[in-house]
């Protein structure tokens, strides 16, 4: 399942980039966070997309969704400019940005590439 997130859980599950100055990623396994709007139409596309994808790598990844109308605080920390936008978070390393609905084998290959994890 997606689960939709407020500026309090992305600080506690994500980054604390009111604490960190530093990239530091607080969770437990790699993430996505899908930056939407419900008026989008793209971001509409790739909503059950996503899902199918929490499903399919249930344990393995979290995917995150991000209201960018009711939290316009975390989209201007990110600088989002057009949605949908696809934070990729790896355990290690710096987050990866995606733009637009992008197909499902384009998100398998990121997570493959990107956060490292296999199906």
């Amino acid at each position: 399942m997606t689960e939709k997130m407020t500026k309090e859980t992305f600080l506690e599950k994500v980054f604390n980039f009111e604490k960190n100055k530093e990239w530091k990623y607080e969770g437990n396994v790699p993430c996505i966070i899908d930056f939407y709007a419900d008026w989008c139409g793209p971001c509409k596309t790739i909503a059950p997309l996503l899902e199918v994808l929490s499903q399919e790598y249930e344990g393995k990844i979290n995917i995150y969704k991000v209201d960018t109308e009711v939290e316009q605080e975390l989209s201007a920390a990110f600088a989002i400019r057009s949605i949908p936008s696809m934070l990729f978070c790896p355990m290690d390393g710096e987050p990866q940005m995606a733009q637009g609905a992008l197909p499902k084998d384009e998100f398998e290959r990121i997570i493959k590439d990107v956060l490292g994890v296999e199906k």
